[in-house]
């Protein structure tokens, strides 16, 4: 199997896993607040794998540091908007990151291409019939549109600087780590001042002992595993191949939302469901292809 094929599955099994984060967070969000379960999934994962920030080269430090800075606002988006309205909803609008990449040559200047046009098309309608089918656009709906954005801008920017790196797991636990920093940053700037002193720490306490499970299980498998291979993933193949896989992350959360939180679409919903994901594939048809030389050995 060549490293490329190898690349493409590692991102099947990180779209797989990526799909139960959804009802997990779903279901912490319920007594926690996004800024907890942000830091402490990114936390867990810092701790996980700070052995490899040992002797780390400065340029994958810098890498690092920047892309964390971008997962940041990827999380903060998708997990203030999960508290506002439903798993479902919300994997399938953050989906749309895979049309940010495409986008991205648009706003630079490139001329629009069918595709893309047909793409965007294909997402409003779908977002048209998600929202027909589960309530008029809600303001966690905008928060969820906010996180494709940072997503889109974060798989490309992955691309760029993955391409160059010393040490690829270097580039992965620094982001973690800024992530980790911010969200710690964001939960006492806006949270913990406002507090309501011993009861409010003794409800944050009852709540982290109550969702330990899923805590655990975002920041070992879905963030500390998922990320390294995800980084690994990336760098051995392109952004528009990862876009494309991406795609049919909405789908495998939808999945996982019915068996773990028990949510469900109508038919309408399904429909909505199948344009969105039609335009993210229709977004990479006849996408460049990939310079010569772009793996990296590992």
């Amino acid at each position: 199997m060549t490293h490329q094929l190898r690349g493409i599955a590692a991102l099947l099994i990180v779209t797989l896993v990526w799909g139960t984060t959804f009802p997990a967070m779903k279901d912490l969000s319920a007594n926690l607040s996004p800024a907890w379960i942000v830091f402490t999934r990114f936390a867990i994962a810092a701790l996980l794998l700070s052995p490899f920030l040992v002797r780390a080269a400065r340029a994958d430090l810098a890498s690092g540091v920047l892309l964390g800075m971008l997962l940041f606002f990827c999380y903060v988006f998708q997990v203030e908007g999960l508290a506002l309205t439903t798993s479902n909803r919300n994997a399938f609008i953050c989906g749309l990151n895979v049309l940010i990449v495409p986008l991205l040559g648009v706003f630079a200047g490139k001329p629009p291409e069918r595709r893309i046009i047909a793409a965007l098309a294909l997402a409003v309608a779908g977002l048209a019939a998600l929202c027909w089918d589960g309530g008029a656009w809600r303001f966690g709906d905008t928060l969820a549109l906010g996180a494709a954005l940072c997503f889109g801008v974060y798989i490309k920017m992955m691309e760029v600087r993955t391409r160059g790196a010393t040490r690829l797991m270097t580039i992965t636990a620094t982001q973690i780590a800024t992530v980790a920093v911010m969200s710690l940053a964001w939960l006492l700037v806006t949270e913990v001042p406002l507090s309501g002193g011993q009861a409010y720490w003794d409800k944050t306490v009852a709540a982290l002992g109550g969702g330990l499970v899923n805590i655990v299980y975002l920041g070992v498998l879905c963030t500390a595993a998922i990320i390294s291979l995800q980084t690994w993933g990336q760098a051995h193949s392109s952004a528009n191949e990862a876009a494309v896989i991406y795609a049919f992350e909405p789908a495998a959360a939808a999945f996982f939302a019915y068996f773990w939180l028990g949510e469900t679409m109508t038919g309408r919903g399904w429909i909505g469901a199948a344009l969105l994901i039609s335009g993210m594939i229709v977004s990479q048809w006849n996408s460049e292809r990939r310079p010569p030389g772009a793996l990296v050995p590992e």
